[in-house]
């Protein structure tokens, strides 16, 4: 009777250390559980400095993926293994969070959120295929419109209303992006530029597709979107007879950044919860400057020095990002994976 008592309280106190471990790295205490709930900040106040932090986190990612061994030649095993692993750590994260029950999000799924997967997962992919055939800065600033790509699938799909302002800011991120195209002349160059658009356009049709269904789990969702980059990249892989798995360096680098991407994307959903919109699309911008920081500055070893085109027309996004912010301000929205 003692052994199995004792087995059974070393059993919860091991789940416990685990538990007080993932939140203790994630917030250092900041953070309280609910059973049933997700996350909430204990001091709303810190929402702003933690959502930076998530930023911080993601602008990581090119930096990674610069560190990758011919990363062009591993592209599907890159994604085999980042989606494995994002599928795996929100899953964790929903069982800490909702215990057992977080398996009946899989069932409250839906078109939306088999959509919404379809189009995250999609963006992953057509993110490492844009970065490893242009600059980190390029990728970056496509996904910095995605804001704007969103507005326009809302008005195609969901038929919402597009204010002449948004338009306005539609149009400036156009021209800044067409300022980058016209320097990305080289044929590898485009094709990462292209990429890039249309990881923004995956991203926007994630977006979007849960605005379609407000009650479609997002953390879920996510999960699916890893899981269909992993399916689809093994399908891939088996096809064409290569390795599921690429050397030891670059499978910690892909785990790092599914990690990184994991990390990020928790840190966002409890801050944004208690952040305007306007707010929040303003710091979204730490993970691109973040981002074009760390592989620029030398004594980290890349040094991509981004080029005139490309600040230009990063300008004119930063602008058009910094209006859409002040629309939204009016409007009082707010917005948050909530």
């Amino acid at each position: 009777m003692l052994g199995a008592y004792f087995q059974a309280e070393k059993q919860i106190l091991k789940k416990e250390i685990i538990k007080n471990f993932l939140l203790i790295f994630l917030s250092n205490g900041t953070i309280k559980i609910k059973k049933t709930n997700m996350t909430e900040l204990k001091e709303p106040r810190l929402a702003i400095p933690i959502v930076l932090v998530a930023g911080l986190f993601w602008s990581f990612g090119p930096y990674v993926v610069r560190h990758i061994d011919e990363a062009q030649t591993v592209p599907w095993q890159y994604l085999f293994t980042r989606g494995i692993i994002i599928f795996i750590l929100l899953n964790v994260y929903l069982y800490f969070e909702e215990g057992f029950e977080f398996i009946n999000n899989y069932k409250k799924i839906g078109v939306s959120g088999i959509i919404g997967g379809i189009g995250l997962g999609s963006a992953m992919m057509t993110f490492i295929w844009s970065i490893t055939n242009t600059s980190a800065a390029v990728t970056l600033l496509c996904l910095a419109a995605m804001p704007f790509v969103t507005a326009l699938l809302g008005f195609l799909f969901l038929k919402e209303k597009i204010s002449t302002s948004v338009w306005i800011t539609i149009a400036i991120a156009t021209v800044g992006i067409i300022i980058m195209a016209l320097e990305n002349n080289i044929k590898s160059s485009l094709l990462g530029l292209m990429f890039g658009l249309l990881s923004s356009i995956g991203f926007a049709v994630f977006s979007v597709s849960l605005r379609w269904r407000k009650e479609t789990p997002k953390f879920t969702t996510v999960a699916i979107a890893g899981i269909f980059c992993a399916i689809t990249s093994g399908i891939i892989i088996s096809i064409n007879d290569l390795n599921f798995l690429s050397t030891g360096k670059n499978e910690a680098l892909f785990a790092t950044h599914g990690t990184i991407v994991c990390i990020g994307l928790i840190l966002y959903s409890i801050g944004s919860k208690h952040i305007p919109a306007a707010e929040l699309t303003l710091l979204s911008l730490t993970e691109v400057v973040g981002g074009v920081f760390w592989v620029w500055i030398p004594w980290l070893g890349i040094n991509e020095v981004p080029s005139t085109n490309t600040i230009i027309g990063g300008f004119f996004i930063f602008i058009s990002i910094f209006y859409y912010s002040l629309i939204i301000q009016n409007n009082k929205r707010f917005i948050g994976l909530n």
